[in-house]
C-alpha cells in the first residue's frame, strides 16, 4: 500500500519540479534602466525613469510581454554621473539573458560607452542627446540618436525665429545668445549655431553655467546688459529654473527665451510661477496625457498596483514622462521588429542593433499603440541614425505645455557638413572604416 503510494506520486513530483524549473528558465528580455533619481538632477530623472520603466510594464501587463516574451526591466541609480554610469553598465549588461540595449540618458555617459557598444555588442539609443555625428550610420554602426539630435534641433530653433523675425533674411544684425550646461551635453549646439551665425549674419555668443546651475548672477547681468534679441538655453535640472527665475527678475520676454527639449519639462517653469508664463522650448513629441496609451497606463500599471513610483500617478502625461515613454515605445517596437527579422523570440544585442536599424514607426502603428499624433512617424537605415530631425516648439501657458508651431526640418546644408565632418575625423582617429550602406 505505501510502495503503490509512492511510485504513484514520483511522476507527479517530477513533473512538478520539471515545471517548476521550466518556469524558473523562462526566456525573459533584459532591459537596463539607467535612473537618477537621486542628486542635484533626480526631480528631472524621475519622470522619464517612470514613463520608461511604465511602458515596459504596460506591455508585460496588458500584452503579456512582446509577442508572448516578457521583460525585465533591470534600474541602476547613475546620479546622472558619468562614473557612475559606466559602472551601472558594466554591472547590467550581462544580467539575466544579456542586456540588448541601453538608454543612458546623459550625453558624458554616452561618450563613454560609444567604444564599449561595439566590442559588446549591444546598441545604445542616445535619443535626442548625446554624440550628434553619430546620426552617421556609416561609422557609428551601433549607436542611435533618432527622432532628431541637438545640431539639428539648433537650426529649427534658428528657423523659427527666423519666421517671428519675418524672414532668415531679418536675423542680420540680431543677437541670438547661448546659455548652456558648461558640460559636454551643453556644449553640443556651439558649432551649429556659430555656423549659423556666419551664413545668417546674427550675432552668437556662448554663457557657459557651471555645474549644478544654481549660480548665474553674472550670466543675467551680462544679458541685462547686452540685450540679445534671443536666447537659447541647453541646460538640465535645476539649472533650468534658476534660469527662468533670473530672466523674469531682469525682464527679459519669455516668448523670446527658447530652451532644449531637455529645458521644457513642468519642474522647469513651475518654481518660476506666472512669471514663466510665455516661456518655450523645442519638442519631438507631444506633452499631456491626452493618448490611449496613458489611459492603458493608468488602467494596467498604476490602477493594479504594478508601477514603480505609485504616488507618480497624478504627473503621467507630463513632459518627461513622455519623453521616457517615447523611448520605451521606440525600443519595443525595436524588439518587435529584430524578431520578425530573425524568426526569433530570444533576442540579443547583435539583433536588437538590426532591428533598430531597419526601424520603421508608421503614422498607421503609432495609433496602433495608442499614440496616435502623439510623435512623428520614424524611418531608419544603415546610413540615417538620425531619422527625420524635426523639432516643433511648444509654449508653456502658466498651467500646460502646448505644441505652438509646426515641425522644422533642420538645416541640412549645415548640420549635414558638421556631421560628416565631425563623424568622419572620429573614424580616422579611431580607425574605423565606414561601411558600405549601399
Amino acid at each position: 500500500m505505501h510502495i503503490g503510494r509512492s511510485i504513484r506520486t514520483v511522476p507527479l513530483a517530477v513533473l512538478a519540479l520539471a515545471s517548476m524549473v521550466g518556469m524558473a528558465a523562462a526566456y525573459e528580455l533584459t532591459i537596463p534602466s539607467m535612473d537618477y533619481r537621486t542628486g542635484p538632477y533626480a526631480p528631472n530623472g524621475i519622470p522619464f525613469a517612470n514613463g520608461w520603466t511604465d511602458y515596459w510594464t504596460l506591455l508585460n501587463e496588458r500584452d503579456g510581454g512582446i509577442n508572448g516574451v516578457k521583460i525585465k526591466v533591470v534600474p541602476c541609480e547613475t546620479a546622472y554621473n558619468t562614473k557612475q554610469g559606466v559602472e551601472c553598465y558594466e554591472k547590467t549588461k550581462g544580467v539575466g539573458n544579456g542586456a540588448i540595449i541601453y538608454q543612458p540618458l546623459s550625453t558624458g555617459i554616452t561618450y563613454q560607452l560609444i567604444p564599449k557598444a561595439s566590442v559588446d555588442k549591444i546598441p545604445i539609443h542616445s535619443m535626442g542627446y548625446g554624440r550628434t555625428s553619430a546620426a552617421n550610420g556609416k561609422i557609428f554602426k551601433w549607436i542611435f540618436n533618432f527622432p532628431a539630435t541637438y545640431w539639428s534641433q539648433a537650426s529649427a530653433l534658428v528657423k523659427y525665429i527666423g519666421e517671428q523675425e519675418g524672414g532668415m533674411d531679418k536675423l542680420k544684425g540680431k543677437k541670438i545668445f547661448l546659455v548652456y550646461h558648461n558640460s559636454a551635453y551643453g556644449k553640443e549646439p556651439i558649432r551649429t549655431l556659430e555656423k549659423l551665425a556666419e551664413k545668417h549674419g546674427f550675432t552668437y555668443r556662448g554663457l557657459a553655467v557651471d555645474h549644478p546651475g544654481q549660480e548665474q548672477k553674472s550670466t543675467w547681468l551680462q544679458i541685462r546688459r547686452d540685450k540679445p534679441d534671443w536666447i537659447l538655453m541647453w541646460g538640465w535640472g535645476v539649472m533650468n529654473q534658476v534660469a527662468i527665475k533670473e530672466a523674469a527678475s531682469i525682464r527679459y520676454p519669455m516668448d523670446h527665451f527658447i530652451g532644449v527639449w531637455w529645458s521644457g519639462s513642468e519642474n522647469d517653469v513651475k518654481p518660476a510661477g506666472a512669471a514663466a508664463t510665455g516661456y518655450l522650448s523645442g519638442a519631438f513629441h507631444q506633452p499631456g496625457a491626452g493618448f490611449q496609451v496613458h489611459k492603458d497606463i493608468i488602467k494596467y500599471v498604476y490602477d493594479s498596483g504594478k508601477a514603480t513610483d505609485s504616488a507618480f500617478k497624478a504627473r503621467v502625461g507630463e513632459v518627461l514622462y513622455n519623453r521616457g515613454m517615447a523611448a520605451a515605445m521606440y525600443a519595443s517596437e525595436a524588439v518587435r521588429n529584430a524578431m520578425k527579422i530573425h524568426g526569433k523570440k530570444e533576442v540579443t544585442g547583435e539583433m536588437m542593433r538590426d532591428g533598430l536599424e531597419t526601424l520603421e514607426v508608421t503614422a498607421e502603428r503609432l495609433k496602433e499603440l495608442g499614440m496616435e499624433g502623439f510623435t512623428y512617424p520614424v524611418k531608419i537605415t544603415c546610413e540615417n541614425h538620425e531619422g527625420p530631425g524635426l523639432v516643433a516648439v511648444q509654449r508653456w501657458d502658466g498651467k500646460k505645455w502646448s505644441i505652438i508651431s509646426k515641425f522644422y526640418e533642420p538645416d541640412r546644408e549645415v548640420v549635414g557638413a558638421l556631421i560628416k565632418e565631425d563623424s568622419e575625423k572620429y573614424a580616422k582617429e579611431n580607425n574605423i572604416k565606414p561601411r558600405d550602406c549601399s
